[in-house]
């Protein structure tokens, strides 16, 4: 089999370096000429170009782009794609995604490994990133049970969790532990950055340590992902703003009213209940 790529950044170079660990041939696509060569170098590929032409023989392909590129790259790939060939995604938000693509090649099958690092890019691209890591395949009641079938098989060799669901509770589920926790985490920058004394700021940024690490790392990641995640995740992403926003004021109502009591109860909930999310 055939596998292709296209977009050589972090999740596209891992997966090249797992499948080509697997004696698949791997075939990539980017937009800049130094991509392709640094990914024939590193081992990421098999082969690379800057045209779509390449994966004429691909029979999977991955589109590894940013989420607004992910319908208008598979506009211009249909031209060149083999009648049985599977193509799929990486994109953190499913719903409009998959709907699209599915209209522009029937045997699309949305997909969502969810691994990363912090360093983006194809110099970043490791061994291993999925293993352990949940992967979800968002297939509608009209794709093609071999496709979903073949894509199966093929991430199950990642080493990786496979979960199933339609694109629209992919978005919901996400807008929770995935596109809540960016904004939450830029909000808490941004506030960390108005305080007015320089003083207490710059106290502030010398004493930081593990726990504003932690809780400040998402919101200080990749800008264009933050807002893509926003656009294209919109509504689920306001209802769990919302919540969240309830969930605030009544910490806040509490705290004001020195209502201790009720303050321990949800700081005990919250540290028995993010075991569930937590594994």
């Amino acid at each position: 089999m055939n596998i292709g790529i296209i977009g050589l950044g972090l999740i596209g170079g891992c997966l090249g370096l797992d499948f080509r660990s697997q004696a698949y041939k791997v075939l990539g696509v980017s937009r800049q000429q130094s991509t392709c060569d640094i990914a024939v170098e590193k081992g990421v590929v098999d082969e690379s170009s800057t045209s779509l032409e390449l994966l004429a023989t691909a029979d999977l392909i991955f589109i590894c782009t940013p989420i607004h590129l992910l319908v208008p790259t598979l506009e211009k790939l249909t031209p060149y794609l083999k009648p049985q060939a599977i193509v799929t995604d990486v994109g953190s938000v499913k719903g409009a995604i998959v709907a699209n693509c599915s209209r522009l090649w029937p045997n699309f099958v949305g997909g969502h490994p969810m691994a990363g690092k912090t360093e983006q890019g194809i110099n970043a691209a490791q061994l291993g990133l999925f293993v352990n890591t949940p992967y979800l395949i968002t297939p509608l009641e009209s794709t093609p049970h071999f496709a979903v079938k073949i894509l199966t098989e093929i991430v199950e060799k990642l080493g990786c969790q496979i979960y199933y669901s339609s694109p629209e509770e992919h978005d919901r589920a996400v807008a929770w532990i995935s596109h809540l926790p960016v904004m939450i985490s830029t909000s808490l920058i941004q506030a960390c950055a108005k305080e007015q004394d320089l003083n207490i700021r710059q106290l502030a940024e010398n004493l930081a340590s593990s726990g504003f690490r932690d809780t400040s790392r998402v919101g200080g990641g990749n800008p264009e992902l933050g807002l893509m995640m926003a656009k294209y995740n919109r509504q689920a992403l306001l209802i769990s703003l919302t919540n969240y926003r309830q969930n605030l004021d009544e910490i806040i109502d509490y705290i004001a009213g020195e209502k201790w009591q009720e303050l321990e109860k949800i700081l005990v909930s919250s540290n028995q209940y993010r075991d569930n999310f937590i594994q």
